[in-house]
């Protein structure tokens, strides 16, 4: 506990001074906030999905190779560019002229999200796993169609010089969504907490759609995207063109693109391994709920706070070329702690060393690495082309990293965390290989020289 009150208080020392140098002054806008307010909205489902949703299986006595491959319930997450162009120009009778396009898609998802995640929370995975997967593929389609959503909207809503900040923001938000999702539900399921059970804990959980919502009604519609989908008075063929072809076009004709689509795909491969199996192993290693509660989420949670906001002043020191390589060669080095943990076992200061440094590195990489993926968007095709570049990043989170189990059960745990740093070295060679070849910018967020609509800042 001593150690805990001590990292909280260094973390409370680095913010204070942050805050006061002009790096870190755009964090107390009120764009970066809705978009702090949105990250809770779209952090909390994906959490439910894998971390909580791992965690609860293994309680239940799933074999952890079948807790790996339940990672690919998420697939949707990987497919969402299919339906990504709908989002962005088809309009929803009744509440796009009320809320505008972004809004209206935002509100509908966020309504059937919340039901369904009381049917994912009332399923039984220990006697009837068909209909809690269902439900589980149901939930990672709404919530992957909440993030077509708020990405477009959170992009659209920033100014260049607000975006590193408000990606930061963003991921303040998503991971408080996180943190909400895990130590929350956990502590509501718990013996240990509460004892509501899993069915009432999701279930509440799902309240965490508000902040979005909120944050939402705030900030407005976003006008780029308005214009655009009300100026649409063309046929089918027409809008299919401009709705689907376009945005695919565009950014595939870039120099580079294939590359870049390569590097997100395998990027953070390692990484998500072992994200999917960390809390396997931490139920494995005896450790108990509390003890899971206050180092992995408590300790992690703020040590993840502290590294994304040093993300976007990391960005503004080293260029984004520099800030992606050094991030990523941190967030892979930082595995070995789970190596040592793994020889170490049922060690609770080891466990808080091991994720308040991983948490760390990954709070700094997923800021740089947004940002950039951010930067990449055109405003003319923002929820399509983030949607594909993510969908990418997916594919890697979900279909690359699902033979997890299978490696941990063949490895051990100290070599499962061996492999998952040399998974991530074809990652840092296609990064500098996309350096060397001058494909790392800061941002193209531009619209199409044939577009007259410029983006103006924040609305």
């Amino acid at each position: 506990m001593t150690e805990t009150l001590t990292f909280l208080a260094v973390v409370a020392v680095i913010a204070c001074i942050g805050f006061l140098m002009p790096t870190f002054r755009p964090y107390r806008r009120p764009m970066p906030f809705v978009a702090f307010l949105l990250g809770i909205s779209s952090g909390f489902p994906l959490t439910l999905l894998l971390a909580t949703m791992t965690f609860w299986l293994s309680k239940e006595g799933i074999d952890k190779t079948a807790i790996g491959f339940a990672i690919g319930l998420t697939t949707p997450y990987t497919l969402k560019f299919l339906w990504a162009p709908l989002v962005d120009k088809l309009s929803i009778p009744i509440l796009t002229p009320l809320f505008g396009q972004r809004r209206s898609w935002l509100f509908l998802t966020q309504g059937l999200l919340f039901g369904s995640l009381w049917k994912l929370g009332a399923s039984d995975p220990a006697n009837q796993l068909g209909v809690f997967a269902v439900w589980a593929i149901i939930v990672a389609f709404l919530s992957a169609t909440q993030d077509i959503v708020i990405d477009a909207y959170r992009i659209e809503i920033l100014s260049d010089e607000e975006l590193p900040h408000g990606t930061a923001m963003n991921q303040f938000g998503y991971r408080t969504g996180n943190l909400i999702a895990g130590i929350g539900t956990i502590w509501l399921a718990s013996n240990e907490g509460m004892s509501y059970g899993w069915a009432l804990a999701y279930g509440l959980t799902g309240f965490c759609v508000l902040p979005a919502t909120l944050g939402a009604l705030y900030a407005g519609s976003g006008n780029f995207v308005e214009r655009h989908v009300r100026g649409a008075g063309q046929s089918f063929g027409g809008w299919i063109k401009q709705a689907v072809a376009n945005p695919f076009r565009e950014f595939l004709s870039r120099d580079g693109a294939l590359l870049i689509l390569l590097f997100v795909l395998v990027y953070k491969v390692g990484d998500a391994m072992g994200q999917g199996m960390l809390n396997p192993m931490i139920v494995e290693l005896g450790f108990t709920d509390t003890e899971f509660i206050t180092v992995n989420k408590l300790v992690g949670f703020w040590a993840l706070i502290a590294g994304a906001a040093v993300g976007a002043p990391f960005i503004a020191w080293l260029g984004m070329g520099r800030a992606l390589l050094l991030s990523g060669l941190m967030m892979m080095l930082s595995n070995l702690l789970f190596m040592l943990l793994a020889v170490v076992g049922h060690d609770p200061m080891m466990l808080g060393i091991a994720v308040g440094t991983e948490n760390f590195t990954s709070g700094i990489g997923l800021t740089v690495f947004v940002t950039y993926l951010s930067g990449l968007s055109n405003l003319a095709y923002t929820a399509t082309q983030f949607a594909l570049l993510t969908s990418f990043a997916a594919v890697g989170r979900t279909w690359l990293a699902a033979p997890a189990g299978l490696l941990a059960n063949g490895l051990g745990w100290v070599g499962f965390w061996g492999f998952t740093v040399v998974a991530a070295i074809p990652g840092m060679l296609l990064l500098w290989l996309l350096w060397r070849r001058g494909f790392i910018v800061s941002s193209v967020r531009q619209s199409p020289p044939d577009l007259s609509h410029k983006k103006s800042g924040s609305n």
